[in-house]
């Protein structure tokens, strides 16, 4: 029963921060980037573009193109990815149309576009790499070129940032080819177009990058090395409760020239605070050396992808 509730409290989690992504995702696209006409990448600059040139709002060329995308992703990256973008698609096709009637004109007019252009790509970029990033720290993905990026990096060691980067910059210079209107149904000169695609690369690399940093910050392990008379029951917590692995290392403290066992744990960042405390509860007097550690590959961490 109480593995059966730590599951559901897990999910709940996991899909309270999907929902968060992807809200943060659709509202820096609202209020910052359709406003001002810019493109950005990914499926959602393609529907930028297509609403843009067509009037048919994003989210529906959003649901679709990702639909055509999560078919093949559910073969190649599993069903349980599949059924978190299934929901991240259907919350984010919604809100980023009905986000378009509910956000207040006047309220995007003082926020975004009387700061201009490069404050709102900026901007916008951030909420959206932001989003990205909580989503895919859950399983999760608010679908299209996210999607493609986890299937590369689930076989090659690069990270999703770039892999989103590269994309973004051909569907940008795509966009350059397609004519464009703003609000007003006047088409965009090249001109203007151009510039426009010059905030849209800003936006996509602030993005890329946010997304990474989100990413390394989730992903980040650390490593302690715990020293206490009571290391057998410390030792027997981290396994059962925290499912991580513990070697036992032979030390002798030189002081006391007495012999003494060392606990050595590789673990989460964010499990960090926890951690401590559960040692603290079994002996207070513990003493702990933390220290981070970049590259953990193995069970329950990264895998290292060979080259397919």
């Amino acid at each position: 029963m109480a593995i059966q509730e730590k599951n559901l409290m897990r999910a709940v989690k996991e899909y309270f921060l999907i929902t968060l992504g992807i809200l943060i995702y659709t509202s820096g696209w609202t209020i910052f980037l359709t406003p001002n006409n810019m493109f950005g990448g990914g499926v959602s600059g393609i529907s930028a573009i297509i609403q843009f040139a067509t009037g048919i709002k994003m989210g529906y060329t959003y649901f679709v193109i990702n639909a055509l995308l999560l078919l093949i992703s559910l073969f190649i990256i599993g069903p349980s990815f599949g059924v978190k973008t299934v929901y991240a698609i259907f919350l984010a096709s919604f809100c980023l149309n009905i986000e378009q009637t509910l956000i207040p004109t006047q309220f995007i007019q003082d926020i975004a576009l009387s700061n201009g252009k490069l404050l709102c790509s900026i901007i916008g970029g951030s909420m959206a790499g932001f989003g990205i990033g909580m989503s895919i720290s859950q399983g999760g993905s608010t679908g299209g070129t996210d999607i493609i990026a986890l299937i590369v990096t689930k076989y090659r060691n690069v990270s999703p940032g770039k892999v989103i980067l590269l994309m973004d910059v051909f569907i940008i210079a795509f966009s350059l080819l397609v004519p464009s209107y703003d609000s007003n149904g006047q088409a965009l000169p090249f001109v203007d177009k151009f510039i426009t695609a010059v905030y849209g690369m800003i936006t996509v690399t602030v993005c890329g990058n946010v997304a990474d940093l989100y990413l390394s910050g989730s992903r980040r392990s650390v490593q302690l090395f715990i020293l206490s008379h009571e290391h057998v029951a410390i030792a027997d917590m981290i396994t059962t409760e925290f499912h991580r692995g513990v070697t036992v290392l032979d030390g002798q403290g030189w002081y006391t020239k007495q012999q003494a066992s060392v606990l050595m744990v590789i673990t989460r960042k964010t499990d960090v605070n926890i951690l401590l405390r559960a040692i603290k509860r079994i002996d207070p007097d513990a003493f702990l050396s933390i220290s981070s550690v970049a590259g953990v590959y193995g069970k329950g961490f990264d895998s290292i992808k060979e080259n397919k």
